[in-house]
């Protein structure tokens, strides 16, 4: 991405609707005059506005939103919509101001309004879960693109729309960004959109306004319980998708114990898909060849539809995840034999996951991967898979996020040290934490469940890597978690730049590795 790339995509034929049309659709009372005042954009952020905007304020941690409404009309917005509190921080700005009780809770169905994304929706896929929501969305899209079909995607690496593409912010946008989105994919005359969908944006409106034609769900492990009180909490977050007013369909994976309260307590129609030998699900998956470069897998399904295909990507869980896009689209309306004629004819799926492990290495030396894993599950099945084709030693080089949930931490080290050779912990987005406090806990949780496990505490993360490059070697795996795709390293709110897969390759040139 260039350093003038837009930070969200929006319409770029906007179609001005009327502010009193839209303050008469929701009821909403208004401070100022709003007659022949037009909006054709949403903006929660005073940063992003454009020319025409509305501007929507909400109480944040720290200010409230509202308070920015004289740089919102400095950027060109024509109007604010704020709670009654706002209102008076907004009045300043001399901009006409819409209440509501709660603007975030009213975001999704505004800015929906004001794109009208209701109209001629494409198909909209949702995928939620722990563990890879990145993969499934990229997997529904290589597929539907092998299909013939133009496809837009949102994911937590970045906003695509054929071939244009800016990062992520979230992993899931803000409603008004979600929408403005969806709007410029009708202009490219998308057709089915694959997007994302965290526990957070179902908890903080960010899905708001849309209604999905299939919903997804991979699975649930422990993550995020600086959000959520605990595991109920963090269910009970990813269950609101599978409502009738979110959602039309939904494909539930059995392969982690939360799918099974999914299916029970879904309020619309599931059907259900395992990878794991014994399971009494709808769809099942049988893995027929694992190799460092793909995974083979059999897809199996009522009335006898079946097909048999690869996942350009190591692991079990890759060819579940695959799976699991297969009946989406399948539920959708694709027919299985017209996904199976397209694999066959492309050797398999045809599609690239960003930082997923991804392999950096050539042909030579030591085989390096980069994964953006960051939970102790995701650590456990990928070096379970790499260990099956690593004849010599595993190196892991990991950190822990800063800010985030803290409780996973030592359950992060103790699998490192169960499950690799040597054990490298260093700095992973400390943000405003301490970053020897991070490092320490790791070290001593990864020492104490395998005491003679090798492990090195280095801060540095570019060190680290080069650590691992100098004692590993041909037949060894390396495998650096966390930051996957991500392209900076963030200290104390500071987002410094850096890749770990370039970082990875220029380590393994620089040891004289292809």
């Amino acid at each position: 991405m260039s350093a003038q790339a837009p930070q969200a995509l929006r319409p770029e034929h906007p179609i001005a609707r009327s502010l009193s049309g839209l303050a008469s659709d929701f009821a909403l009372d208004h401070v100022g005059s709003i007659d022949d005042v037009e909006v054709s954009g949403v903006s929660l952020s005073s940063t992003d506005i454009a020319p025409g905007d509305l501007y929507v304020g909400v109480k944040g941690r720290f200010a409230h939103g509202a308070s920015f409404a004289d740089a919102a009309r400095d950027s060109g917005a024509v109007a604010v919509l704020t709670d009654p509190e706002g209102a008076e921080l907004a009045a300043s700005s001399g901009l006409p101001v819409l209440l509501t009780a709660d603007p975030r809770a009213a975001l999704g169905d505004v800015s929906a309004w004001i794109y009208r994304t209701g109209d001629h929706a494409p198909t909209m896929f949702a995928v939620t879960g722990t563990n890879g929501k990145t993969s499934v969305v990229y997997l529904l899209d290589g597929i539907l693109r092998q299909l013939g079909v133009v496809t837009g995607l949102t994911s937590t690496a970045e906003r695509r729309i054929g071939a244009v593409s800016i990062a992520s912010r979230l992993t899931t946008p803000e409603a008004s960004e979600l929408h403005g989105l969806l709007a410029r994919m009708r202009e490219a005359e998308v057709r089915a959109v694959s997007i994302e969908v965290s526990a957070q944006a179902l908890s903080r409106h960010r899905v708001d306004g849309l209604v999905f034609d299939v919903a997804g769900f991979i699975n649930l492990s422990h993550d995020h319980l600086d959000d959520y009180a605990d595991m109920e909490e963090y269910f009970r977050a990813k269950l609101a998708l599978f409502d009738p007013d979110r959602a039309r369909r939904g494909v539930v994976s059995l392969d982690s114990e939360w799918g099974e309260r999914i299916v029970a307590e879904s309020r619309i129609p599931v059907v259900t898909v395992s990878a794991t030998p014994g399971t009494a699900a709808d769809w099942t998956v049988r893995v027929l060849a694992e190799e460092a470069e793909y995974t083979e897998f059999e897809l199996s399904g009522p009335d006898g539809r079946s097909l048999v295909t690869r996942v350009p990507v190591l692991g079990w869980f890759m060819a579940a995840n695959a799976a699991l896009a297969i009946v989406m689209l399948v539920e959708s309306g694709f027919d299985i034999g017209a996904i199976a004629h397209v694999l066959d004819r492309d050797g398999g799926i045809d599609a690239f996951i960003p930082g997923r492990a991804e392999r950096v290495s050539g042909s030579s030396g030591p085989t390096f991967y980069v994964d953006y894993g960051h939970t102790p599950d995701a650590f456990l099945q990928t070096l379970l898979a790499i260990r099956k084709f690593t004849p010599g030693r595993i190196f892991m080089v990991f950190g822990a996020d800063g800010d985030r949930d803290t409780t996973k931490r030592v359950d992060m080290g103790e699998i490192a040290a169960h499950n690799a050779d040597v054990v490298i912990v260093t700095d992973y987005h400390p943000r405003f934490e301490d970053p020897a406090e991070i490092r320490a806990v790791l070290v001593a949780a990864a020492r104490a469940a395998v005491p003679d496990r090798e492990v090195h505490e280095i801060a540095d993360p570019s060190q680290a890597v080069r650590t691992a490059v100098s004692l590993a070697r041909e037949g060894d795996t390396i495998l650096v978690a966390g930051p996957g795709h991500e392209d900076y390293h963030e200290v104390a709110g500071v987002k410094i730049p850096y890749s770990a897969r370039n970082d990875a390759r220029e380590a393994l040139r620089e040891a004289g590795w292809e």
